[in-house]
């Protein structure tokens, strides 16, 4: 038999009623309460809102018409909240359609009219908190499939980087000679763990961006000289391809203009941008020639905004067909190539780039090549 002393009794759902009138409060109050509610009360929006910010409840019931803060800008403060959790909002009106529309279209989700009705108040509140009770369940999953997918990501990489390092001193004989098989095996090996392990690692940041796990670490970034590193780290990949990279800058940016092509923004992840887009241009680039263009876009000059550095990163590979283009960067959908990978590299980039306030886009004709274009807020000096 189950202990009784681990069984959990159901949650009382806490109502915070808000109303400038005590007997409103009072009737309400006691109509729930008899119903099994726990009802906390508040005399003004300033009160409500600072209880829901203490502790917030399972659903507000919200008198429109109060002194000071009425209904309207409570109801408005609580969305405009992205630290709270979903609180279902029932606005208690004695006005006309248009007050309902306008408390509904700031974010309230259902109304009743005064004088209140026992049945049709119970109703409104039973159908409220099945829907917060809803919510909440599908929010605990998804949190839990993250934590699960973190946790378990973190657990991997332990026993393929541990792999990885043996694998490695096995090839360089360390443990002994080995026949040329068996080198041609470890290669294979220590390629495909590799992979593994590149794929966990970008698994986990996803996941710590999608968690908003992710904290970035904002200083100047040149941007010129970032990309000129990774050219250089990847270039011996490109030369076994016969494949040719070339960076081309715009007048603005090598110095004679008013960038310098500096950005703001996290230095580690603007490489692992970059680094991925080049890498993807080598890999489905054969004999061919890579082209990354940075220049500075005015294109915001006009509407007072900051200018952007563009950044281009133009191959004449494979390309990708249309109907991959419209979901290149959605998480888990590799493109059709035998070459593509798991789908989460490009996702990972738009990611980062949406991170730093940029954008990210790609215009391809399969057979053709490809162009994958990041726009960054360019830092003024």
């Amino acid at each position: 038999m189950s202990d009784p002393s681990l069984l959990q009794s159901p949650k009382t759902d806490r109502i915070l009623v808000v109303d400038d009138s005590p007997d409103n409060v009072l009737l309400v109050k006691t109509i729930l309460e008899e119903e099994g509610y726990d009802i906390t009360q508040a005399e003004s929006g300033y009160a409500a809102l600072a209880q829901i910010h203490e502790s917030p409840p399972d659903l507000v019931l919200l008198d429109i018409m109060m002194p000071g803060m009425d209904g309207y800008e409570v109801t408005r403060r609580i969305r405009d909240n992205k630290k709270l959790p979903f609180i279902p909002i029932l606005l208690i009106t004695a006005h006309d359609q248009p007050s309902v529309v306008e408390g509904l279209d700031l974010g309230a989700d259902d109304f009743i009219r005064k004088p209140v009705e026992l049945d049709e108040l119970l109703a409104r509140v039973r159908s409220l908190l099945r829907l917060k009770h809803s919510v909440d369940e599908r929010d605990e999953i998804a949190r839990q499939r993250e934590d699960f997918v973190s946790r378990l990501t973190h657990d991997l990489r332990t026993p393929l980087v541990a792999a990885d390092r043996m694998l490695n001193l096995l090839k360089q004989e360390a443990l002994g000679p080995i026949t040329p098989q068996m080198e041609e095996v470890f290669t294979t090996m220590v390629r495909s763990n590799q992979n593994l392990l590149k794929m966990v690692n970008t698994l986990l940041e996803v996941y710590r961006y999608e968690a908003d796990r992710k904290n970035l670490n904002f200083s100047l970034v040149d941007m010129p000289q970032l990309i000129q590193e990774i050219i250089d780290e990847l270039m011996p990949i490109a030369q076994e391809k016969e494949t040719e990279i070339k960076i081309k800058y715009g007048t603005a940016v090598n110095g004679s203009g008013k960038t310098s092509g500096f950005v703001r923004g996290d230095r580690l992840e603007l490489r692992r941008l970059m680094t991925n887009l080049v890498g993807n241009a080598i890999k489905f680039t054969d004999n061919g020639m890579i082209e990354i263009r940075i220049t500075e876009d005015e294109t915001r000059k006009n509407s007072g905004g900051p200018n952007w550095i563009a950044i281009a990163v133009v191959d004449n590979g494979a390309g990708i067909s249309e109907a991959d283009q419209t979901r290149l960067f959605e998480r888990f959908l590799p493109g059709k190539h035998k070459r593509s990978g798991s789908g989460l590299g490009l996702h990972l980039c738009k990611r980062i780039t949406e991170a730093h306030n940029g954008t990210i886009d790609v215009k391809s004709v399969l057979g053709k090549g490809s162009v994958f274009s990041v726009r960054l807020p360019a830092w003024k000096n």
